[in-house]
C-alpha cells in the first residue's frame, strides 16, 4: 500500500542535506589532464597476482595476507588484497583494509585509488571524484586512477571523459588486463576485432570464465562485422508522439504489466514495458507471426533462459512514428505470458525526451534539447537492440537551462540508478524499473531501516519492511508493506551495491520525464490525476 506523495519545502531541504555530495557531479569537472609519464613496467607476477588473475579470490586473498603478514604495510599487497576482496563482495572488509594502510600510508596514490574503488563498488559513487582527485594530485601517472576516473564519469553520462581517460590508462599501462579490456571496448570494431585477438593469444592466467566472455566477444563483434548495419531511422514526421498503454492481463485477469501496441510489418504486437530488459525483445511466436527475417544464429541466453537470435523487420511503427531497416532481438522461445510477445526498453526512445505519464496511461515522446554546439537536431533513430550504454558518443552530459530542475542519476547499461534517502537517515542506489510491479529493498537493508517480519507473499515466506520513507528527486513517499529480495545479482552487474528496485507501486502515480541522453529524469505528482484505466 502506497502513501502520500508530496514535495514540502522541508523535505526538499532534506534530500538536498542528505545529498550534498551529488552536487559535485552537477558541475562537469575540468577532465584530468595528460602528463608526461612513462610506461608502467610490471614485475613478474607473483603467486597472489596469478591467483587474482585466475579470479580465484579466495586463495588470492589468503596469499596477500601472508605477504602483508610478513611485510606490513606492503602497497601493492594491499592493493591485491582489496581486489580479491572486492571480487569476493566482501566490501566492509575492503573497506577496512584500505582504511588500515592509508592511516599508515596516507599519501599513497595507489591506495587512494582503492578507496575510490571500494567507495565506486559500496554504492556511493558521489565521493568518487573528490578521491580521484586527490590521488591525481599525488600521482597523474597513476594509470588506475584514469580508469576508476573513467568508470565514474561514464556512469555519469560523461562519455567523453571517459573515453579520453580509458585512452591515457591504457597509454600509462597497456598490459593491465582490465585497462586493456576497457580501452578494447572503446575502439571502432575492425580494431575491436584484431585487438581482442591479440589479446586471447597473449593471454597468461586469466580465468576459464573471462576467457569464455573474450571469446564470446569476439564472436559477436565478428558477426556484427559481417551484417548488415539496421540503423532503424525514423522515416516519419518527427513530431512529438502520444502512445497509449495497453493493460496485459495476467492471473484471473488482473492487470500483471503495462505495455505498447507496437506494429512490426504491420502485424500489431504487444509488448510489455522495462521488465529489466533494453532495446526490443520479442518472443519466436511473436516474430514469426510478423515475418522479421533471421539474420544471425542462436546465441545462449543467461543462466537457465533460452537462446536468443537476431532478426529484421523492414517497417515498426509506434504511435505516429514509424522507422525503417531495423534488427531486434527475438527468445527463441515460447513466451511465458498468455498476454503479451515480447518486452520493450524506455530506452529505445534514447533519441528522443520521454515522458511516462503513468495517471494518464501513456507515453509521450519529444526532442532533446540542442546541446550548445548544435545548430539542428540529428534524425532520431529507434534504439531497438539492446546496447550496454552510450559509451561510444562523443560527448559529455549537457544540462540545458530549460532541464535545470532535472535530477542528474547514474546509468549503467540498460540500468537507470537512482539515489534515495530511506527514512531521512541513508543514501542508498535503487534501479528505476519499469517493469517491477512493487518497490523493494534489500533484506539487510529493511532490518537497517525498518521493522521486519516474515509474511507469507504469494505462497512463499519473505521478508517484509513494515515501513519506509523513500526520498528521491525531490519527491517523498511513503511505501508500506516493502518486499526485501537479494539484489547481489543487481550489485554484480552493476558494479555498485544495488539496495533495492523502485517499482510501479512508487512511480504509477507521478509523470516520469526522461533523458537517456544526459542521464536527467524528472518526477511531478498532480493529486486527482488521470487512472484512465479504474
Amino acid at each position: 500500500m502506497t502513501g502520500r506523495i508530496f514535495a514540502a519545502a522541508a523535505v526538499q531541504r532534506l534530500f538536498v542535506q542528505l545529498l550534498v555530495g551529488l552536487t559535485v557531479i552537477s558541475v562537469p569537472a575540468q577532465p584530468l589532464l595528460a602528463a608526461t609519464c612513462s610506461v608502467v613496467k610490471h614485475n613478474p607476477p607473483s603467486e597472489a597476482d596469478k591467483a587474482l588473475l585466475a579470479m580465484d579470490y579466495v586463495k588470492a586473498e589468503g596469499l596477500y595476507k601472508s605477504v602483508l603478514a610478513a611485510h606490513p604495510g606492503d602497497v601493492d599487497a594491499t592493493v591485491g588484497l582489496v581486489h580479491a576482496l572486492l571480487g569476493e563482495q566482501k566490501l566492509q572488509e575492503a573497506a577496512d583494509a584500505v582504511k588500515t594502510a592509508l592511516a599508515a600510508t596516507p599519501n599513497s596514490a595507489s591506495l587512494l585509488t582503492s578507496r575510490g574503488e571500494v567507495e565506486f563498488a559500496q554504492g556511493e559513487p558521489w565521493v568518487v571524484e573528490q578521491t580521484v582527485l586527490a590521488s591525481y594530485k599525488l600521482d597523474p601517472c597513476n594509470p588506475r586512477t584514469r580508469l576508476l576516473y573513467a568508470r565514474f564519469a561514464e556512469v555519469n553520462s560523461r562519455y567523453a571523459t571517459a573515453r579520453q581517460q580509458i585512452g591515457l590508462a591504457h597509454q600509462f599501462d597497456p598490459q593491465d588486463p582490465e585497462i586493456r579490456a576497457a580501452w578494447i571496448d572503446t575502439l571502432p570494431l575492425a580494431d575491436r576485432v584484431a585487438q581482442q585477438e591479440a589479446s586471447i593469444a597473449d593471454a597468461s592466467g586469466e580465468s576459464a570464465d573471462t576467457l569464455r566472455q573474450m571469446r564470446a566477444d569476439l564472436d559477436r563483434w565478428k558477426k556484427e562485422a559481417s551484417e548488415a548495419t539496421h540503423a532503424c531511422t525514423l522515416v516519419s514526421t518527427a513530431a512529438p508522439a502520444d502512445i497509449p498503454f495497453v493493460k496485459l492481463a495476467g492471473w484471473a485477469g488482473h492487470t500483471r504489466a503495462f505495455g505498447l501496441e507496437v506494429g512490426l510489418n504491420g502485424v500489431s504486437q504487444r509488448l510489455q514495458l522495462g521488465a529489466g530488459e533494453g532495446g526490443i525483445t520479442l518472443f519466436r511466436a511473436g516474430a514469426e507471426h510478423a515475418g522479421l527475417k533471421r539474420i544471425s544464429a542462436s546465441e545462449p541466453g543467461g543462466p537457465g533462459g533460452k537462446p536468443t537470435y537476431s532478426a529484421y523487420a523492414d517497417s515498426i511503427k509506434i504511435g505516429n512514428l514509424e522507422f525503417k531497416d531495423c534488427a531486434v532481438r527475438v527468445v527463441d522461445g515460447a513466451s511465458p505470458f498468455d498476454n503479451g510477445d515480447g518486452l520493450i526498453g524506455m530506452d529505445v526512445f534514447s533519441d528522443f525526451l520521454v515522458t511516462l505519464d503513468y495517471p494518464m496511461r501513456k507515453v509521450q515522446l519529444g526532442a532533446l534539447p540542442l546541446r550548445q554546439a548544435q545548430t539542428a537536431a540529428a534524425a532520431p533513430s529507434l534504439k531497438t537492440a539492446s546496447v550496454k550504454s552510450d559509451r561510444n558518443s562523443l560527448a559529455d552530459r549537457y544540462v540545458s537551462p530549460e532541464m535545470k530542475d532535472y535530477t542528474q542519476i547514474y546509468r549503467v547499461g540498460d540500468n537507470l540508478i537512482l539515489p534515495a534517502a530511506l527514512n531521512a537517515a541513508k543514501v542508498k542506489l535503487f534501479i528505476l524499473d519499469l517493469g517491477a510491479g512493487t518497490t523493494s529493498v534489500a533484506p539487510e537493508v529493511a532490518k537497517d531501516v525498518s521493522k521486519v517480519s516474515e509474511k507469507d507473499v504469494f505462497g512463499h515466506k519473505t521478508l517484509v519492511a513494515d515501513e519506509i520513507t523513500f526520498n528521491f528527486a525531490h519527491l517523498s513517499q511513503k511505501v508500506n508493506g516493502v518486499t526485501a529480495m537479494d539484489t547481489s545479482m543487481a550489485s554484480r552487474g552493476t558494479g555498485m551495491n544495488i539496495s533495492g528496485f523502485i517499482g510501479a507501486n512508487t512511480f504509477s502515480v507521478l509523470i516520469m520525464h526522461i533523458d537517456y541522453r544526459d542521464g536527467l529524469v524528472k518526477f511531478e505528482f498532480i493529486p486527482d490525476r488521470g487512472y484512465k484505466f479504474e
